[in-house]
């Protein structure tokens, strides 16, 4: 699972939105006292060491390197069962690239298994469904197991791939962003859906654009 250390009075500063003397984090239910808390695709742990990246370094995060129209940057990962799959492999069907913050975190529970739910509608497309994180193989194999996750799961280490794609992050730069690519038959991108709240929301976006395919 993805984690990330912040700082015990930097977030609730940088969430503020009335008094600079009252940090607002009586109003966020993931920012609780106690050492660590999840919310959504990450495992977040408090200390006084590390500071939270300035607004402006969040800002530049939201510009998007693959567009709609394009070929995005091919790539080679390894998956669930450590072998490597390059974006090639898909060329010639429909493909749909999801990228989600972390293994076994709520949100992407829900969103894998809603890709579950609705894979059959998937290959009645024709199209492949194809998850990536920064989590290792064995992350990825563990959960397609306890889940039953009939998809590729690719391990994204260093977010090497994420950077390349332009993929934002959330909350300040300090969530991986959760955003889905359908690809056409040829490889060009149809369809960029950002939605980090909703996750099942990706599901019905990318099977109503195939559907239109």
């Amino acid at each position: 699972m993805a984690s990330l250390t912040l700082p015990n009075h930097s977030l609730p500063s940088l969430l503020h939105t009335q008094s600079p003397r009252h940090p607002l984090s009586h109003n966020l239910p993931f920012l609780s006292k106690s050492s660590q808390s999840q919310f959504y695709g990450l495992k977040v742990s408090y200390s006084s060491s590390l500071s939270i990246p300035s607004s402006s370094s969040a800002k530049g995060s939201i510009f998007a390197k693959v567009n709609k129209g394009t070929v995005p940057p091919s790539f080679t990962l390894k998956d669930q069962d450590g072998r490597n799959v390059n974006l090639s492999k898909f060329k010639g069907k429909p493909v749909v690239v999801y990228f989600y913050p972390a293994d076994e975190t709520p949100g992407c529970t829900k969103q894998a298994c809603a890709f579950r739910d609705s894979y059959e509608k998937f290959k009645k497309a024709g199209a492949e469904v194809v998850g990536i994180s920064g989590d290792d193989p064995s992350s990825h194999k563990a959960f397609a197991k306890k889940y039953r996750l009939p998809f590729t799961l690719l391990s994204d280490e260093g977010n090497k791939v994420r950077k390349e794609w332009g993929v934002p992050s959330d909350l300040f730069g300090t969530l991986p962003g959760r955003q889905t690519y359908v690809l056409d038959k040829k490889g060009e991108v149809q369809l960029i859906y950002n939605n980090q709240f909703q996750p099942e929301k990706h599901v019905d976006e990318t099977l109503k654009l195939l559907q239109s395919l």
